[in-house]
């Protein structure tokens, strides 16, 4: 899992995964949308690729992606989640008025 977490880390990764959510891509069309290199976009897509998470079909000259694995969406509706609170205190653990909390 951790591997799968630190492919995905990535600033364009994320940003790839995201726009495949429910669409196909090519990689011209995401040079457009993400601002880089095609040959940069291709060397993150290649790791996708070996992570399983996108595959490609061909059209013409054009390499067309898609996710692939089902928990990448899953993973993206998490990370796209706003929380608006904390999780409770545990039970054992007082809370005590005027306590701050320590920095670790």
């Amino acid at each position: 899992m951790s591997e799968l977490l630190k492919v995905m880390a990535h600033p364009y990764r994320l940003e790839i995964l995201q726009k495949l959510e429910g669409d196909v891509l090519c990689v011209s069309d995401m040079g457009e949308v993400l601002g880089t290199s095609q040959s940069n976009i291709s060397q993150h897509l290649s790791l996708l690729r070996r992570a399983g998470l996108v595959d490609y079909y061909v059209d013409g000259k054009m390499r067309c992606y898609f996710l692939k694995d089902p928990m990448t969406v899953d993973i993206l509706k998490a990370l796209g989640k706003e929380y608006n609170e904390e999780l409770p205190r545990p039970a054992c653990c007082p809370v005590r008025p005027n306590s701050k909390r320590v920095a670790s």
